[in-house]
């Protein structure tokens, strides 16, 4: 019989990320952030081919990135409303980490397995991060799917992606819970 790390267990069960908006000051610090960090690289890859990294963005870069979402919305034509909300996105964030898929050439780890990794870092950071203590969440957003957003902006090779940006801070209010995916639902036994 398994010997429970029942705490480990209960956090997961009650996990519950935090709206980016309700985040502010402090943030982690350095030394913090490092060990959340070396948490969520702890994260399954097959072929420990580390095909996802990270982009720490403090709050220079991220009012630069503010100024780039009105300008490649603009470019684009996108609705001024989801403009304004890509930019509140970074305009109102104190620190934010940038995961980054990207694959490596692999015979035996197929490129799906390596994104699929990369999400899998997005959540593991959130679940650290809340973990110690603070607030977290993943976002993503037009701009996170625009290739010259995420080349000029955060300098990404053509073959990366953004997998998810993870707010990290402080948080103002919890959040009310919300309705969990029904199990019975979702869920097929096959016993034979």
């Amino acid at each position: 019989m398994p010997t429970p790390n029942q705490a480990a267990l209960d956090f997961l069960l009650n996990r519950r990320s935090r709206p980016a908006k309700t985040l502010t000051t402090p943030v982690p610090n350095r030394a913090e952030l490092e060990t959340i960090l070396t948490a969520a690289a702890r994260t399954p890859d097959h072929g420990k081919l580390e095909p996802w990294r990270f982009i720490v963005l403090e709050k220079p870069a991220l009012n630069r990135l503010a100024a780039l979402v009105d300008q490649r919305g603009n470019d684009l034509g996108i609705d001024p409303d989801k403009i304004t909300k890509a930019n509140a996105q970074f305009a109102t964030a104190d620190l934010v980490v940038a995961v980054i898929s990207a694959p490596v050439d692999s015979p035996k780890v197929p490129q799906i397995e390596q994104v699929y990794s990369a999400g899998a870092v997005c959540l593991a950071l959130v679940n650290a991060g809340l973990a110690a203590g603070w607030g977290a969440n993943w976002l993503s957003g037009w701009a996170s799917h625009d290739r010259a957003f995420v080349t000029e902006g955060l300098g990404l090779a053509e073959h990366e992606h953004v997998a998810g940006f993870i707010h990290l801070g402080t948080e103002k209010n919890a959040p009310p819970e919300r309705p969990r995916p029904d199990l019975a639902a979702i869920t097929t036994w096959v016993d034979a």
